[in-house]
C-alpha cells in the first residue's frame, strides 16, 4: 500500500472520525505536519484529534493562533498544539519548547510548511485543500520515515472499519495489555463494539532451533488463532465475544463488546472475591467437559492447528525466571551450573505432564481477562477475551492461573475452597479423577507459572520501560513459596532455597 493517502471530498464528520482514528495510533514523539491555505481545515483537524485523545467530544479546542502552543495533559499522553504561522523562525520554535514537546508525548503543528527543515524526519504530513464540494475538503496523508508503514496500516484500519456496518462510529481509545495488541471502542447509535488491532509478528529473533520464542512456546503470532479459538469456546459454551468482522490478512477484528466490569477492578462485597471466582472456576469445570480438537477451523477456509503445551514449552517458559528476574535479584547472570540445576529439579515433572491427558488451556485465564457479567446466568456471567494462545495441555493450568492470580490477592483459604469445588466437580463426572496426581500437577504448573511471571514482569520493567508490574513479584512470589510446599517439588524447593530464598526474592528490585 502507498505511503500517500488522499481522502478525498470528506465532510466534517468524515474528517473528524479520521482524526479520532489518528488519535488511536498516536505515541510520544509523534510529530504530525499539519499543511494548507487559511480555512482550508487544519485546526477543525487538530480539535478533532485532540478531543479524540481527551475522550471529550464536547470539550473546547482554543486555536494556538496568538499563544503559539496549547499543551494538553490530561489524555492518555501529552499533546501539543502549535501554529506556526506568525513563528519568525528555527530559534522561536524552539524557544516555544518544540523539542521538549516531542521528548513528552505527540505534537500537532500547523502551517508546518514554515518550518519544514525543523521537523523530525519521521512524521505524518497532512495537506489539506478544498473539495468537490464548499463544504467538504480533500486531505492528502504522507508518511515520512517509519510513518510509512504506519500511514498504511492507519489507512487498512481505517477502510476495514468503513467496510463494516459501524462505518460511521466515533472510536474511543481503550487501554490494552501487556502485548502489542490495542483496542479501541466503537460508538455508533447508542451501541458498541471493540475494535481490535492485533498486528502480526514474532517475539523477538530465533533463540533456538531456527525458532522465535513465542514459535518455541506456541503464542499466537497473528489475528487467526484468537478467531479460531473464540469460535471453538462459544461451541463449548464458554462466553467469548463474538466476532462480527475480520480481516485476517491485516489482523484487525471487530469483536462483541462484553463491558468494562474486569475482574481485576471488581472490589468490595458486591460481587464477593468468593462470588467472582466460584463462578470463574465453575467455567473452567464446564469447559474441561469439552476435549480440544487438534485442528479448528477458520472463516476463510483455513484451520488452526492448536499445539501442545510440551515438556520443551513449559522449560522455556519457565527459564524466563533465570534470564531476566535472577539476575535483577541477584546482580549476576545465572551461571551453567545454577541453570543446569535448575532444569533438572523441574525436568522429572514435565516429563510427567508430559504423559498426562489433553485439555484445554487457556494459558491467562485470569482477573485481567475475565468480564463479570451479573446479568446473564450460570456460567454465562463470566466473559473470556483474552485466549488466543491457547493450547492442549493439562487441566490445572487454567485453575492455578485463575487461584493464583498474579494482579489480585487470593488468600490460601480461599484457594484451597475454590480448588476442592473443581476437583468435586470433576470427581462427580469422572469416578477415576485421580487427586493426588492432580494435586503434583497443580502445583507444578503453579511454580512453573509464577517462575514465567517472575521473568516476565522483570523483563516487562527493564526491557520495555514498565516498572509498574514490580508491584505484583511479592504476591508472585507468595504463591510460588505455596506451589514449592508440595511434597512433589521437594528438588525445585531446595534450589530455591539455595539460590533465590523467599526473602531474597520479596525485596524491592532496582531497575
Amino acid at each position: 500500500m502507498s505511503a500517500c493517502w488522499v481522502f478525498r471530498d470528506a465532510g466534517l464528520d468524515a474528517v473528524f472520525r479520521l482524526a479520532s482514528y489518528l488519535a488511536l495510533v498516536l505515541k510520544p514523539g509523534d510529530a504530525i505536519a499539519l499543511n494548507g491555505e487559511l480555512g482550508a481545515g487544519k485546526t477543525t483537524f487538530a480539535r478533532g484529534v485532540i478531543s479524540a485523545l481527551l475522550e471529550d467530544p464536547n470539550r473546547e479546542i482554543p486555536s494556538p493562533t496568538f499563544a503559539l502552543m496549547q499543551t494538553y495533559e490530561e489524555g492518555r499522553l501529552p499533546l501539543a498544539h502549535i501554529d506556526c504561522y506568525r513563528i519568525e523562525g528555527g530559534q522561536e520554535l524552539r524557544e516555544i519548547g518544540l523539542g521538549n514537546a516531542l521528548g513528552e508525548g505527540a505534537v500537532l503543528i500547523e502551517w508546518a510548511e514554515r518550518v519544514d527543515d525543523l521537523l523530525p524526519r519521521d512524521r505524518l504530513d497532512i495537506a489539506f485543500c478544498d473539495g468537490a464540494h464548499e463544504d467538504t475538503r480533500t486531505l492528502t496523508l504522507a508518511g515520512q520515515g517509519e510513518w510509512r508503514e504506519r500511514l498504511a496500516r492507519l489507512r487498512a484500519m481505517y477502510e476495514f472499519c468503513a467496510a463494516s456496518p459501524w462505518a460511521g462510529a466515533r472510536p474511543v481509545f481503550l487501554q490494552g495489555d501487556a502485548s502489542t495488541r490495542s483496542y479501541a471502542r466503537l460508538h455508533l447509535d447508542g451501541e458498541t463494539v471493540i475494535l481490535m488491532d492485533a498486528p502480526a509478528q514474532r517475539d523477538g529473533p530465533p533463540i533456538r532451533d531456527g525458532k522465535s520464542y513465542s514459535q518455541l512456546v506456541h503464542l499466537a503470532e497473528d489475528v487467526k488463532p484468537f478467531v479460531a479459538v473464540a469460535r471453538a469456546l462459544k461451541q463449548a459454551g464458554v462466553n467469548v465475544p463474538g466476532i462480527l468482522a475480520h480481516d485476517l490478512a491485516n489482523g484487525f477484528l471487530i469483536i462483541e463488546d462484553l463491558g468494562n466490569r474486569v475482574f481485576a477492578d471488581e472490589a468490595g462485597d458486591s460481587p464477593a472475591l468468593e462470588e467472582l471466582y466460584e463462578a470463574a472456576t465453575d467455567v473452567l469445570v464446564a469447559l474441561q467437559a469439552r476435549r480440544p480438537a487438534g485442528k479448528l477451523p477458520l472463516p476463510d477456509g483455513g484451520v488452526h492447528s492448536l499445539a501442545r503445551f510440551d515438556a520443551r514449552a513449559l522449560k522455556i517458559e519457565a527459564e524466563l525466571l533465570l534470564d531476566w528476574f535472577y539476575p535483577a535479584v541477584r546482580g549476576r547472570e545465572a551461571d551453567a551450573e545454577t541453570r543446569e540445576k535448575f532444569d533438572y529439579a523441574f525436568g522429572a515433572l514435565f516429563e510427567m505432564l508430559d504423559k498426562q491427558g489433553s485439555a484445554w488451556v487457556l494459558r491467562d485465564y485470569h482477573s485481567p481477562n475475565l468480564l463479570w457479567l451479573p446479568e446473564r446466568e450460570g456460567v454465562a456471567r463470566v466473559g473470556v477475551i483474552d485466549f488466543q494462545d491457547a493450547v492442549a495441555g493439562h487441566a490445572a493450568y487454567d485453575l492455578v492461573s485463575l487461584l493464583q492470580d498474579a494482579r489480585r490477592d487470593i488468600p490460601a483459604a480461599l484457594e484451597g475452597r475454590l480448588y476442592a469445588r473443581y476437583c468435586d466437580a470433576w470427581k462427580a463426572r469422572d469416578s477415576g479423577f485421580d487427586g493426588q496426581a492432580f494435586s503434583t500437577c497443580y502445583a507444578t504448573l503453579g511454580a512453573q507459572r509464577n517462575c514465567k511471571i517472575l521473568g516476565i514482569f522483570a523483563r516487562l520493567a527493564k526491557r520495555d520501560g514498565k516498572p509498574g508490574y514490580l508491584a505484583h513479584i511479592p504476591r508472585v512470589s507468595a504463591y510460588l513459596e505455596r506451589d514449592l510446599a508440595h511434597p512433589a517439588l521437594e528438588r525445585l524447593r531446595a534450589w530455591f532455597a539455595a539460590h533465590l530464598p523467599a526473602d531474597m526474592r520479596a525485596k524491592p528490585l532496582d531497575i
